[in-house]
């Protein structure tokens, strides 16, 4: 992070702050991603991991069966955020959204069922 001092006579002032002549600085941030011991980043072990031929097929796969379910919670029962404050009960509201999914899955193929 740069200091104020090093703002108040930078050259990109003008362009960098919305209103330079009432800002006194802009706080910049910049992340690197951690390296691993063969040294490249997380982010790009990740992305080669996807884009090799066995990450597609696995990458396909779970776009087909875990992701479907997350779909369905959000879109069709509604579930855009939690009403609810805390892990404990975030969670209980989760697990009573995801009851309802398989009762869903229950009804829909097994009609005799009900």
């Amino acid at each position: 992070m740069g200091k104020k001092t090093e703002c108040r006579v930078c050259k990109l002032r003008e362009r960098c702050l919305r209103y330079p002549d009432r800002t006194e600085a802009r706080q910049v941030h910049f992340f690197y991603g951690k390296e691993n011991s063969a040294g490249s980043t997380f982010i790009e072990k990740m992305k080669r991991k996807i884009d090799s031929s066995l990450g597609r097929l696995i990458y396909s796969r779970r776009i087909g069966t875990g992701e479907l379910v997350f779909a369905h919670i959000c879109s069709v029962l509604g579930l855009n955020r939690f009403t609810l404050r805390g892990k404990r009960k975030v969670n209980t509201q989760w697990l009573l959204y995801c009851i309802v999914h398989n009762i869903v899955k229950i009804h829909r193929f097994a009609p005799g069922f009900t």
